[in-house]
């Protein structure tokens, strides 16, 4: 289950993927009300023709680049397994029902559906609302078949060796730093996710205090996993690379702030820099537009030199092997040697 996308690069439906998105209590969690003036009233109508125009930009023959990927992933991962495979998106099409009801169709004795959420880490804005949305597809739908639930997987070592394996070509080139860019997200989602509601944020470096309870939910403490993974798998040296956060629509949201680092780097004297965006699995707008043209753009008018995106895991074999073994972790039902047999095979 991935972010979804609009139908097309027209501004009615990129009007109505915005509508469902941004109304969504959970990305814009205001009283309804409020967030009905907010985005209705203020955000779409001037937001609405300027993301149509940057959807434009990276548009493919065959569509949305995020939902293309999606298939080629879902494609990737049945050539492996005998298993029936679909996908669902939080916003847009297909839905979470198209998803249960395809499975249902290929196999009408279902039993069991386990649900990848195409989020490494976990927030209110993307992990969460993306559970909650296909349940309650689920229950509305009366299904018999059990379904189960795969985790964040910011930590699990088959995405963390897909992300060293993909990064390491790059390394090769001339580069003074690599930054690892996450989407953002408000400092308000962070204390509200928080389970204990006076631990994240209220202490210094509180991401580093060890809380296994409160770190289960905490983007921030998550985001940083991944990147300490990721570097160390890389064997970088501190002070090569950081992390930052993309994306952010508003104040008080996490720091540093990628748009701010671009325009600051070249300054201190990173000319040449690799950026990645490990919150994100497939290439999308916030990849291919936001940070490959807007933040190329940005990076060099300051004074960069060179700027060099890594793309998204998208079909990387060893993200597609990772994604099967977090399935066959999180069933009851999943048969191993169905996916065994069908490597053999290829």
């Amino acid at each position: 289950m991935n972010l979804g996308s609009p139908d097309s690069t027209t501004v009615p439906d990129v009007r109505r993927y915005l509508d469902e998105f941004l109304m969504d209590e959970r990305v814009i969690d205001y009283p309804a009300f409020f967030r009905n003036i907010l985005v209705r009233g203020i955000i779409i109508p001037f937001r609405a023709p300027r993301s149509a125009a940057a959807y434009r930009t990276i548009w493919t023959k065959e569509g949305s680049p995020l939902i293309v990927l999606t298939k080629q992933l879902r494609d990737a991962v049945q050539a492996k397994t005998e298993m029936p495979v679909a996908i669902a998106m939080r916003y847009g099409l297909p839905t979470p029902k198209m998803g249960f009801d395809e499975l249902l169709t290929q196999n009408p004795d279902l039993q069991e559906v386990v649900m990848v959420p195409l989020y490494p880490h976990y927030a209110m804005s993307s992990y969460e609302t993306a559970v909650e949305h296909a349940m309650a597809a689920y229950q509305r739908g009366n299904y018999k078949f059990k379904v189960r639930i795969v985790p964040p997987f910011y930590a699990d070592s088959g995405y963390i060796q897909a992300l060293v394996s993909s990064i390491r070509p790059y390394l090769n080139q001339p580069h003074d730093h690599i930054l690892f860019s996450y989407h953002g997200i408000p400092e308000r989602h962070i204390r509200k996710s928080d389970p204990s509601k006076n631990h994240c944020l209220n202490h210094y470096d509180c991401c580093s205090v060890d809380n296994p309870e409160v770190h289960s939910k905490c983007y921030a403490h998550q985001t940083r996993v991944t990147t300490m993974l990721t570097a160390a798998g890389l064997g970088l040296k501190a002070g090569t690379y950081s992390q930052s956060f993309q994306s952010r629509i508003g104040k008080k949201w996490l720091t540093p702030y990628t748009d701010m680092r671009l325009q600051a780097m070249p300054k201190e004297g990173i000319k040449n820099l690799v950026i990645l965006c490990p919150a994100f699995v497939s290439d999308c707008l916030e990849t291919l537009e936001e940070i490959a043209e807007a933040g190329k753009a940005s990076f060099l008018a300051a004074g960069g030199e060179t700027f060099t995106l890594i793309p998204c895991l998208n079909t990387h074999p060893l993200w597609i092997n990772a994604l099967l073994k977090l399935v066959e972790a999180n069933s009851t039902k999943f048969d191993s040697v169905t996916i065994h047999n069908k490597q053999l095979n290829h």
